[in-house]
């Protein structure tokens, strides 16, 4: 039983098939709805333009997938995790379902900073010649260019099983480094091979 002054729920689903294509906005609208469709009683805040309490974690790009995504919903009251989960559930697309959920405290940290260590599986369209991180990859950001050196955003190496890729990426509080954007560079000198599927595995803290 959580404390009795906060019900923080977190809710962890997956993005998957066609949902795969919907980008950070789209995701938390459809999961909003979800939300509202299960008949569970949300906190919704205060001022000018009350909204639904409810917190996402860090966004995926379009296109890539995640196996284990979750969100933080503040509830009015205690309802069991597994009743949650259950209505949740029901009220959920296949693509984009909502697979468990646990209350947290209400001093544990955001969805979004709790995990900035993302693993990531690629499907390659067939197997590259060679893999070479670059010294530098320079990527466009509100219309500025920015280099950033991809070493400091990997955790470990690049592991390769013929066409598939694992690797895992740290978010940084100055920025980040997308997972399609290191990929679209390491196959630079393979035009002929391209990424299949994208899917981001887990999500953990340093």
């Amino acid at each position: 039983m959580p404390d009795p002054s906060n019900f923080r729920l977190r809710v962890y689903f997956r993005k998957s098939g066609r949902c795969a294509m919907l980008s950070h906005l789209e995701v938390a609208r459809a999961l909003e709805r979800a939300v509202r469709r299960a008949g569970l009683p949300y906190a919704i805040s205060q001022g000018f333009s009350p909204h639904m309490k409810i917190a996402f974690g860090a966004a995926l790009p379009v296109g890539v997938g995640g196996a284990r995504e979750c969100f933080d919903l503040q509830m009015t009251r205690y309802i069991a995790p597994e009743k949650v989960s259950d209505a949740l559930v029901e009220a959920s697309v296949p693509d984009l379902m909502v697979t468990s959920c646990e209350y947290i405290g209400s001093r544990d940290l955001a969805a979004s900073v709790a995990y900035p260590v993302s693993t990531y599986r690629v499907v390659l369209s067939g197997t590259p010649e060679r893999l070479e991180v670059p010294q530098s990859i320079t990527v466009v950001r509100k219309k500025k260019e920015k280099i950033l050196d991809p070493r400091e955003f990997l955790k470990g190496e690049i592991e390769q099983n013929k066409n598939i890729l694992v690797f895992s990426l740290e978010a940084k509080p100055t920025g980040s480094l997308r997972p399609d954007v290191l990929l679209a560079n390491l196959l630079a000198n393979d035009p002929d091979v391209y990424a299949l599927s994208i899917t981001r595995t887990e999500q953990r803290a340093v």
